[in-house]
């Protein structure tokens, strides 16, 4: 356990961080999930928005979003 006032705050910082972060990447693997179902263009865009948000965030990196969002586009393109 922290002991100091700035390690109990940065831990209840973290905390909340950990879930909005949990969200966020609970977000594009539901989305993910519904183009890979059904693969069209508005839900590739839906993909795209979460996908950019997440990295907006920190939560995913530029380049795995982008490997990502690449192999998505695939699918689309593929169904057609």
């Amino acid at each position: 356990m922290p002991i100091t006032k700035s390690a109990i705050k940065a831990l209840r910082v973290a905390k909340r961080r950990r879930v909005f972060n949990l969200h966020r990447k609970e977000a594009v693997r539901v989305s993910a999930r519904a183009l890979k179902q059904t693969p069209s263009a508005e839900n590739l865009s839906q993909v795209y928005q979460a996908i950019d948000k997440a990295v907006k965030r920190g939560v995913l990196k530029a380049g795995t979003a982008a490997r990502r969002k690449s192999q998505l586009a695939r699918l689309v393109v593929k169904a057609k």
